[in-house]
């Protein structure tokens, strides 16, 4: 029982590990053979930093334990708003009154009925799939002709755009491009397989769900380099980064994530997700409007207000 746990823990920090070596390659790969930064940062960064998260549901499909590949995205996106939120605004008010990001969330709003439709056919298949990612399409292309329109009524921050990206390293040498590139597509497969393997054993000697499972650790684990990310935002009062980083990883996790994984084989949906899941999804989704529309900042009382109902959460999942 040990060795589970050990090798899910090690799983999941080679899916981290690897996940941030891919980007870093898949970045510098891409500025030099002259792809437009911007096309870079929403396309392979937003697809990277989501890679993990992508693995662990295809290898889920996979394994037939398809509560663990819809577990990972609904519990992920819970626990970005209520637990990647909370905790760093215990540390530093986030000034989310500062920031435009009313689109944006009204893109992931509108992803997640899309996703809780299609959830009611209780199953998601190729058509479910085609659906998401045409939906995914569109919101990526929307962001491209604002991000290109933002660009060009201001020119000076056109050259700064690869500068901003993620890993971006211009005196990183070939070799070391090559590096990464290769650990991170050598190391995201055996993470996963090392998570998801490993993560079934927990779950059948516990007695509980491949779904439970995937709602609390494999959610949970992912959601790691979206906290560290917010936390370091909001102390560095970059309020924008931190949510426009929890909408970004919620569209992507919906649309993308099990859009691609369904395309592999279908994914069934557990009931529960209809009775409880998905609702607390689409309601702590619900709880941005407050920051999105009505200017309010993200406290050190909304902290606890959101760590709190997520530990809520986690109890009523685990007790059930």
């Amino acid at each position: 029982m040990m060795t589970a746990w050990l090798l899910s823990g090690l799983g999941l920090v080679i899916l981290l590990l690897a996940g941030d070596a891919l980007v870093k390659g898949a970045v510098n790969l891409s500025l030099r053979v002259g792809i437009p930064a911007l096309i870079v940062s929403l396309t392979i960064v937003a697809f990277g930093t989501s890679a993990p998260e992508l693995l662990i549901s295809v290898k889920a499909v996979l394994d037939d334990v398809p509560g663990i590949a819809m577990g990972n995205v609904v519990g992920s996106n819970t626990a970005n708003i209520l637990l990647v939120l909370g905790i760093p605004a215990l540390l530093a008010t986030m000034h989310t009154s500062e920031c435009n990001t009313r689109k944006s969330f009204n893109h992931m709003i509108a992803a997640t009925l899309l996703f809780i439709a299609l959830a009611y056919r209780g199953v998601f298949d190729w058509i479910a799939s085609i659906a998401l990612l045409v939906a995914l399409a569109a919101m990526l292309f929307d962001a491209a002709r604002d991000a290109r329109a933002h660009r060009h009524s201001d020119m000076a921050e056109a050259t700064d755009d690869a500068e901003d990206l993620e890993g971006f390293d211009p005196d990183m040498p070939a070799w070391k491009i090559g590096m990464y590139l290769v650990l991170g597509l050598v190391g995201l497969p055996l993470g996963a397989t090392l998570l998801v393997d490993n993560a079934t054993i927990i779950a059948k000697v516990f007695g509980v769900s491949d779904t439970v499972i995937g709602l609390t650790l494999v959610a949970i684990g992912t959601s790691l380099p979206e906290l560290a990310t917010t936390v370091v935002a909001a102390l560095r009062r970059q309020a924008d980064v931190a949510l426009g980083n929890v909408i970004g990883s919620n569209m992507f996790n919906l649309l993308a994530i099990i859009g691609i994984a369904g395309l592999v084989g279908p994914i069934e949906v557990d009931p529960e997700f209809l009775r409880f899941d998905l609702w607390v999804m689409l309601g702590a989704s619900l709880l941005l409007v407050p920051f999105v529309y009505l200017g309010q900042n993200i406290n050190r009382l909304w902290g606890i207000a959101l760590t709190a109902l997520y530990a809520a959460y986690l109890f009523v999942v685990l007790a059930g």
